[in-house]
């Protein structure tokens, strides 16, 4: 098919200006080279955790991690040590990468314990994620990951970096006097499961009726103690703590009066 003509010019009209001519390069002169896109990053099962607070136990860390990645499915494990070389970090595993990814892009630099948690990608996959998918494999990778282990153990810039501090701390004398590390208070909403719940932001005129009626719904109650002193607050006991779970997470936010959300954690042991 022909190409259509191009529209004719007016007697008229000014002359089209004379095409522009690129300059001529001058010799010797380099290029400017476009920087090459940055790599994404690899998406693996396992994510790599780090700038976690050092002051909580690592028993409180591990379930506080899983309580907080365990909305975006489940979790396979929570590594975390409480060694030199490991402390403030730890790796949460998935049953798949695009799992692990919606969790790094919802959570990264969260503020956990005060402290923005720096998230990434891990290298390889955890022992959890091969059981989990490929359970078959799973001596056969933890044999190479010791050997692993082993190979890198004098290599590692890390591990060379702390054995040259304590080697500098011996040739000093006596260690630096290890400072007492001040208590941390937990947040309530990621205090370990408890019989006992707590209620906060009650309506003043609450009776221990009301309560006994909307807590006995979920069974094994067993007792209810309001605070005559303070009217805006009070405890609920259960036989187990799989009760008292199953009710804290029935009614924390449920609007008791019509207007005030109630908010409902596990008592401090």
């Amino acid at each position: 098919m022909a190409e259509p003509a191009a529209p004719p010019v007016a007697p008229d009209a000014p002359m089209p200006a004379a095409p522009v001519v690129a300059p001529v390069p001058v010799q010797g002169a380099v290029p400017a080279v476009p920087a090459p896109p940055a790599e994404a990053e690899h998406a693996t099962e396992t994510l790599y955790i780090q700038n976690l607070n050092e002051k909580i136990k690592i028993p409180i860390m591990k379930q506080t991690l899983r309580g907080l990645f365990k909305s975006y499915g489940e979790v396979l494990d929570v590594v975390a040590h409480s060694n030199l070389r490991m402390r403030g970090q730890a790796f949460v595993s998935f049953p798949s990468a695009e799992i692990a990814k919606k969790a790094l892009k919802e959570v990264k630099g969260f503020p956990l314990y005060s402290k923005p948690m720096q998230i990434s990608f891990a290298r390889t996959r955890s022992d959890a994620v091969v059981k989990k998918l490929n359970p078959d494999v799973l001596e056969e990778h933890k044999k190479r990951r010791l050997e692993h282990k082993k190979a890198t153990r004098y290599t590692n810039p890390i591990k060379s970096k702390f054995r040259a501090k304590r080697l500098a701390a011996g040739m000093d004398g006596a260690a630096a006097p290890s400072t007492k590390r001040p208590n941390v208070q937990m947040p309530d909403e990621y205090l370990p499961p408890n019989k006992i719940l707590f209620l906060q932001n009650l309506p003043e005129n609450v009776t221990k009726d009301q309560l006994m009626a909307l807590f006995s719904q979920y069974p094994n109650l067993y007792e209810v103690r309001l605070i005559p002193t303070k009217k805006d607050i009070a405890f609920v006991e259960y036989m187990d703590e799989a009760s008292a779970t199953v009710a804290k997470d029935a009614l924390h936010n449920y609007k008791l009066d019509g207007e005030n959300k109630i908010k409902i954690t596990f008592a401090r042991k």
